[in-house]
């Protein structure tokens, strides 16, 4: 099949389905505001059971947190996020809309197909380039922009019933400053000695200058993050080792190896207190786009929070008869992002009795519902019935008995399960099924007395 180059096919399919709703949609909607319907919630837990299972309950170097999204305002200051979380925006002088002049130049590099970076421009250097290129303004077609100024990305609010400047907080635009603020408290109570790693999954909210392509850059995201605390002289070990691990994951859930690549950044591209750093990139229908970030932040974090806070954040390490503060190493990895490019990664068609068929082939622990059971006519649905009620308790599975099966099965393939259950005329008579394959449309008669052990060894070859 010839990949997709726009998300249009992705975004019909996921409203159509019941993946993503636009948000307020009744009201008119509201930008970049996205809702997860019954299949896309079902689709959302798997990714999160599946990364939590991996990389925190089948490790014995990590555990867990869920800090809160509203913390002490010093939190920000003291992580430079107050004054240098920024964006370079800039104002279109013709029809007065807002841009982010960064992702002007990226989109009109690919959609040019020129030999340029973008990474590690300043300022300066990216309002000449978009000169150069007299690059036009998306929505009116005019060149004739305002100069680049740096705009904060944290949403800002009031806590208490005054809005004065005591009680102003911030909507926390990542979850790793609360592990590392928890530091001190987590390696007190786990006893963890170093290495050892602390995740999260979370809320974070970022107001974004140009949100878009669909789920790819939104305002409000969900985030799944480690934070691998390591001592300075094992860290760019460890660095490599999460690369891989991550690649590896990625490659175990069903990502194609050709959808995905590793990308080193430049030194003019690292932060001032990283290392290194690594972004495992996806080739969205729209190109090549960051799917996951691993740095390398040194212990610029908690030399932050413990010179601020006044708290001795520092590391006893009992072997070696020192204190230190410990390195960091952080995959950080986005929820929506990641379910956007399993979409994409699935989305496939074939041919099907000379009929075009579009279908998700999704990795059976990723697939949000496992088994679709298909009474042949409404005669059978009470044996259909008892059949999907002893199978629910072990896989996610769907009743349906609306419409000709052929279109029934054409809506389970759209949806990406994995096996089609028929109940027939002979099911009560030899008490066998018809088990149809997603992915060949092949079909095995199979004993009912037999059917979750028949899939227990089919999901193990997926």
């Amino acid at each position: 099949m010839t990949p997709l180059t726009d998300l249009d096919p992705i975004i019909s399919l996921a409203k159509r389905r019941g993946f993503v709703f636009q948000g307020s949609e009744i009201y008119g909607g509201l930008a970049n505001t996205w809702d997860y319907g019954p299949l896309g919630v079902e689709l959302k837990n798997n990714i999160k059971q599946l990364w939590w299972k991996k990389f925190i309950s089948d490790r014995e170097d990590c555990v867990g947190l869920d800090s809160a999204i509203f913390m002490n305002k010093s939190v920000w200051e003291a992580s430079g996020h107050v004054g240098g979380f920024s964006d370079p925006l800039m104002d279109c002088k013709n029809c007065k809309t807002r841009h982010r002049a960064d992702k002007l130049l990226e989109e009109y590099i690919h959609k040019k197909k020129l030999d340029e970076k973008v990474e590690g421009l300043t300022d300066e250097q990216l309002k000449q380039k978009i000169d150069l290129f007299q690059i036009p303004c998306p929505v009116c077609g005019k060149h004739d922009f305002t100069d680049i100024r740096k705009f904060n990305l944290m949403f800002k609010t009031h806590q208490g019933v005054i809005e004065e400047g005591k009680s102003l907080v911030y909507l926390r635009p990542e979850t790793a400053q609360g592990i590392f603020i928890n530091f001190k408290n987590i390696q007190t109570v786990s006893r963890k000695k170093l290495p050892f790693g602390v995740g999260q999954i979370g809320k974070a909210f970022r107001n974004e200058i140009t949100p878009g392509n669909f789920i790819f850059r939104t305002r409000e995201f969900e985030q799944m993050e480690m934070e691998y605390f390591c001592s300075a002289e094992e860290s760019l070990s460890y660095f490599q080792h999460w690369q891989d691990f991550c690649r590896n994951w990625l490659l175990e859930i069903g990502i194609k190896p050709e959808n995905f690549r590793l990308r080193e950044h430049a030194k003019e591209e690292l932060s001032h207190y990283s290392k290194a750093t690594t972004d495992i990139e996806f080739h969205f229908p729209f190109g090549w786009g960051e799917l996951w970030g691993i740095a390398h932040r040194g212990n610029y974090d908690l030399t932050q929070h413990s010179l601020h806070s006044k708290k001795d954040l520092t590391y006893f390490d009992v072997a070696g008869q020192e204190k230190f503060l410990p390195d960091v190493i952080e995959p950080s990895l986005g929820v929506d992002r990641l379910l956007l490019a399993l979409l994409s990664n699935a989305y496939s068609e074939d041919v099907v009795e000379e009929e075009t068929r579009f279908f998700l082939r999704f990795h059976s622990q990723i697939a949000p519902v496992k088994l679709g059971i298909c009474p042949l006519t409404k005669k059978q649905h009470e044996n259909a019935h008892r059949i999907y009620q002893d199978l629910k308790t072990t896989y996610t599975s769907e009743y349906d008995d609306s419409g000709s099966i052929g279109k029934r099965y054409r809506r389970f393939d759209e949806i990406g399960v994995p096996f089609c259950i028929t109940i027939d005329f002979e099911t009560e008579q030899d008490q066998k099924v018809t088990v149809r394959h997603r992915d060949t449309c092949k079909q095995d008669r199979v004993e009912v007395s037999q059917l979750k052990n028949y899939f227990l060894e089919q999901f193990s070859k997926m």
